[in-house]
């Protein structure tokens, strides 16, 4: 009987310690998009962002050029989420858009030096 008790007693004590590895945790992080203009970069960013992995949601604030992330620590990190912002055609933090999707983006998407900007008639 004794055995038994001591056998059950370590049983209990792996699989906590297996499930405490396993423990997911989530995280928000706050990114600089000074690119982000308008409602429509707001939308690209947030679909683009929905099919990235471990990301559980984003909210892009164009007016103050900031996209909040919650995302899962064990499925990606936040130079991935940048590089994923950049992979959409938008500068986050230090990570610089990537050219040819910036190329794709709507005039009204792009920096003013190269002839964009919100275009408050068509917004």
């Amino acid at each position: 009987m004794r055995t038994l008790k001591l056998v059950l007693v370590l049983m209990l004590a792996t699989f906590g310690i297996a499930a405490a590895q396993q423990q997911k945790s989530l995280a928000t992080v706050k990114i600089n998009t000074p690119t982000v203009q308008c409602e429509s970069c707001k939308n690209r960013i947030e679909r683009y962002l929905s099919r990235e992995e471990g990301v559980q949601s984003s909210k892009v604030d164009f007016k103050k050029h900031v996209t909040t992330v919650k995302y899962w620590t064990d499925r990606t990190n936040v130079e991935n989420i940048k590089t994923a912002i950049a992979n959409c055609g938008y500068d986050a933090d230090n990570v610089t858009a990537n050219t040819e999707s910036y190329n794709k983006l709507p005039l009204c998407c792009k920096k003013p030096e190269d002839g964009g900007g919100m275009d408050p008639k068509k917004h």
